[in-house]
């Protein structure tokens, strides 16, 4: 699916602040999020380099982005549940998606 299918890649005005992507953020990944950006921060203080916190940031923005339709997000993480495990999910083609969009 092209990114224009589902709006623009959020910024960093979307989302300005740890705060406000933790904010937007379902509960339970919020101690993901909370774990992670505590563990860049202490790397970032001992190698005084902030561009693992800033990359962390541009990835948990995205997280933060698709967390805003809670059961598509929640269902994507049941399928990546099931993928990593070996499972089998639901599929459809890229011709067959277009199809269904109206693409």
């Amino acid at each position: 699916m092209s990114v224009a299918a589902h709006g623009p890649v959020p910024s960093a005005d979307e989302y300005p602040t740890p705060k406000s992507i933790r904010a937007a953020l379902l509960p339970e990944e919020a101690g993901d999020f909370d774990s992670e950006y505590r563990h860049a921060m202490a790397e970032a203080t001992e190698n005084l380099d902030l561009n693992p916190v800033l990359d962390l940031l541009e990835r948990w923005r995205r997280v933060a982005r698709s967390s805003q339709d809670p059961e598509a997000h929640r269902r994507m993480l049941k399928h990546a549940a099931a993928i990593n495990a070996g499972k089998s999910v639901p599929t459809e083609s890229w011709p067959q998606m277009k199809a269904r969009l109206g693409l």
